[in-house]
């Protein structure tokens, strides 16, 4: 059975909420940003969001974005199976973009094979701005 879709089945209480306000928001979230939204359901301290977002990370289901020290809902069903996940960050709305690609993570192992290191999983984050930031 697909890991993935297992865990989407059997999340707890505090993993489905925080999985709806990262699934429900239009950007990046932080877990203080979460736990404000998350308040009314009985949320009261940081641990709870955090405990609940390493396991969603673990599942596959949410990732970190490192520079912005926030998380978002996986776009791409599946992707925890992959070894290189990229985004797109807009720094000027926000916006992020996951993307993948074949031919990048092959080079990405590449080197690190000519370098012996055990490579386990690679993110990378592209800032800049989207289209429509450009255009305005």
């Amino acid at each position: 059975m697909n890991e993935h879709v297992h865990a989407a089945t059997d999340l707890t209480k505090n993993q489905t909420l925080v999985m709806g306000a990262l699934t429900n928001s239009d950007g990046p979230l932080s877990a203080y940003t979460i736990l404000d939204q998350l308040r009314d359901h009985g949320f009261r301290a940081p641990l709870q969001v955090y405990r609940a977002l390493d396991k969603l990370v673990e599942f596959g289901l949410v990732h970190r974005l490192e520079s912005l020290n926030a998380f978002v809902a996986c776009r791409h069903p599946g992707c925890d199976g992959h070894q290189t996940i990229a985004f797109m960050i807009c720094e000027s709305c926000g916006q992020v973009n996951e993307i993948s690609d074949g031919i990048l993570t092959k080079r990405l192992k590449a080197l690190a094979d000519e370098a012996s290191f055990a490579l386990k999983k690679t993110t990378i984050e592209l800032r800049g701005l989207c289209r429509s930031c450009q255009a305005a």
